[in-house]
């Protein structure tokens, strides 16, 4: 299963817990596992908080402190630093499915990470 995603700006969180959780029930897994995979070497996964926008906000903040955008020296693109925010976030998730649905805690959210766009990008998506 795919989800499609267009990203808007260079570096973004897009929240895409309703899309993972609408493919869950679909399957009609009671009890399983939720694989949820981005496929592509400047854009993650991760899972965090849900409910107030600014933790996303100091993610993108905090990771650009540690890579600064423009730190390639080597890579001829440019855009290592989106390479390496990939590689500290992480490129899947696991979430376990109970009762039919994700088992996520009260303010998790999935969360489809940005760091070389705006482009159209995939995440794929396994139910176990």
């Amino acid at each position: 299963m795919t989800i499609e995603i267009k990203t808007r700006v260079r570096e973004e969180f897009v929240d895409i817990t309703g899309d993972v959780q609408r493919l869950a029930r679909a399957a009609g897994v009671e009890k399983g596992l939720a694989l949820v995979y981005s496929p592509h070497t400047t854009a993650g996964i991760t899972i965090n908080e849900s409910f107030d926008p600014d933790v996303q906000r100091d993610m993108i903040a905090h990771l650009n402190k540690m890579v600064p955008p423009g730190s390639s020296v080597h890579h001829a693109e440019g855009n290592s630093d989106a390479h390496i925010k990939t590689s500290l976030v992480g490129s899947s998730c696991t979430v376990p499915i109970i009762g039919g649905g994700l088992a996520l805690g009260r303010w998790q959210g999935i969360y489809f990470c940005e760091f070389d766009g705006p482009r159209s990008r995939q995440v794929l998506v396994h139910i176990v």
